[in-house]
């Protein structure tokens, strides 16, 4: 077990999580926004050239690739809490000797 954390630790890791969270949701809203603006302007102003998939696909590649590092590797993710756990007990247990 790990010893818990005082207040103000706790508030400053809910600060940064939610941070991070709340950065995730406006860059998937411009995202969102942007490219319905690109696709628009692709299929309506330049003809039907679908030009405008190329900004979607390498856009949309970084936003899941955001949404990984805030949602599943951040900190405070279950994956990350629990590597971080195992090499606790690991460097613990190496410092214990034989």
């Amino acid at each position: 077990m790990h010893t818990p954390l005082p207040p103000e630790e706790i508030e400053r890791l809910a600060r940064k999580r939610a941070g991070a969270k709340l950065g995730w949701y406006i860059h998937a809203t411009v995202y969102v926004l942007v490219n319905l603006l690109i696709f628009s302007m692709s299929h309506y102003a330049f003809g039907t050239r679908p030009w405008s998939l190329g900004p979607l696909l390498g856009w949309g590649m970084g936003l899941v690739l955001h949404g990984v590092s805030v949602f599943v590797l951040g900190t405070g993710s279950g994956i990350r809490e629990r590597m971080v756990q195992r090499e606790r007990e690991r460097l613990e247990r190496a410092q214990r000797g034989p």
